[in-house]
């Protein structure tokens, strides 16, 4: 597969946020010297969906986004989006916000919120990756899609399953799994990822 990365320039993003890491701990220190290849690569994953279904602007909410995957690396490389990023845990946003001041990314708001407590708002896209099984992120997620939008779930080679047991919460939202985008991280071992894309 070609490589996923747009032309974006990531090395002071890794610098910055190596920085934060060290006093909030967004990802365990061992997973440092993997940041690009299973963080950064992974969120810049969901370039496959916006080639496969043409998609170039609209508004995405990242819910849980923790230490800003996807959400960061999206804003950075997809200027042209407006992304939200949301999470309940006040220090992991507040190291959002820094990494977000620190690059002058324009695009990007961060939310200390719970994504149920949000209300009269809807978005095109939404993701959300390392947060919960399908089924309750699901939950979370459909009743804030617009009709006709996507959520994009960063799933592992057990997404078949969990499908499976989210298929109630997409009968409720009148949803429905619509593909599956498949590729491998950069790593030495064969890391196996899948982009799981409901439509409402």
């Amino acid at each position: 597969m070609d490589k996923i990365l747009t032309d974006k320039d990531f090395t002071e993003y890794m610098r910055i946020f190596i920085s934060e890491n060290h006093r909030v701990n967004l990802i365990s220190p061992k997973e440092e010297k993997f940041l690009y290849e299973k963080h950064i690569y992974d969120s810049l994953g969901i370039k496959l969906f916006f080639e496969k279904y043409n998609i170039i602007n609209g508004n995405i909410l990242d819910i849980g986004c923790g230490g800003g995957f996807p959400c960061v690396p999206i804003a950075l490389a997809y200027p042209q989006f407006n992304v939200t990023g949301i999470d309940s845990i006040r220090k992991k946003i507040n190291a959002v916000n820094n990494i977000k001041e620190a690059l002058k990314i324009q695009n990007l708001t961060v939310i200390c919120e719970r994504a149920e407590n949000v209300k009269n708002i809807k978005f095109d896209i939404i993701t959300s990756r390392a947060v919960a099984n399908l089924s309750k992120i699901s939950e979370y997620a459909l009743p804030l899609l617009n009709d006709k939008g996507y959520f994009v779930a960063y799933k592992s080679k057990k997404a078949l399953d969990e499908i499976d047991e989210a298929q109630p919460v997409f009968k409720k939202y009148n949803a429905k799994v619509v593909d599956i985008i498949k590729y491998t991280l950069p790593l030495n071992e064969f890391y196996d990822r899948n982009l799981v894309i409901i439509q409402k």
